[in-house]
This record gives structure tokens, C-alpha cells and sequence, in this order.
């Protein structure tokens, strides 16, 4: 069974970093684009950033531009979401993602894109 399980998530004060991870089970998404998401309340599921296979592409919501991070560790089947200079409206439920088609570029921002998915983790910025 494939299983990707993100975790980091928490409470953080306005101006605080998380990092969040996104590990995998069942196989390995070394050639695979991965991406993150978030949910906040009341809201729909919304793109946050996305890297390719080998790290070397890599597409950022305006919204996060400059702020956030991805990275991954292809020997550790890992994602990393670097997150600086938390905002309020960065509040939601964080969701790792990643595509079944390989190498494929990481320009791929809609939720139907993506074939597996995490549980989520929650970020929470305390003004």
C-alpha cells in the first residue's frame, strides 16, 4: 500500500518557520513530481509549491514566493517544505502530493494532477 505521511505541522507565532515532511511508503517517488497543498477552513484545497524528480525545477505560488521552500532527499524518498515568515493567511491543513507519471517537469498545480496523497498536517500561525 502506497502511503505518503507528512509531518512537522504545528503552532508557530506570526513571523515563526516550520518545516514540514513529506515521507513515502509502499514505494519510492524517486522519479516522481512531488508537490504541497493546503486546505484552510472553509476554503479549497489550494497548490503551495511543486518539485521535479531530481530537484532541479521547481513552481511556487505567488502567495509563497520567497518564503517557502521544497527540497527533497531522493535517498531518503523525502520532501522537505522549508516555511519562513509565517503569515495568518498561511494557516491550514498542509497536504504532500505526488504524481504517478516520472519525470514529469514541476509545473503541475492542480489538485486532479496528483495521484497520491497524505492525510495532511496542521499549521497554525498565532498572531
Amino acid at each position: 500500500q502506497v502511503q505518503l505521511v507528512e509531518s512537522g505541522g504545528g503552532l508557530v507565532r506570526a513571523g515563526g518557520s516550520l518545516r514540514l515532511s513529506c515521507g513515502a511508503s509502499g514505494r519510492t517517488f524517486t522519479t516522481n513530481t512531488m508537490g504541497w497543498f493546503r486546505q484552510a477552513p472553509g476554503k479549497e484545497r489550494e497548490f503551495v509549491v511543486a518539485i521535479n524528480w531530481n530537484g532541479g525545477r521547481t513552481s511556487y505560488a505567488d502567495s509563497v514566493k520567497g518564503r517557502f521552500t521544497i527540497s527533497r532527499d531522493n535517498q531518503k524518498n523525502t520532501v522537505y517544505l522549508q516555511m519562513l515568515s509565517l503569515k495568518p493567511e498561511d494557516t491550514a491543513i498542509y497536504y504532500c502530493a505526488a504524481r504517478r507519471e516520472s519525470y514529469s517537469d514541476s509545473n503541475y498545480r492542480n489538485v486532479n494532477d496528483y495521484d497520491y496523497w497524505g492525510p495532511g498536517t496542521q499549521v497554525t500561525e498565532s498572531s
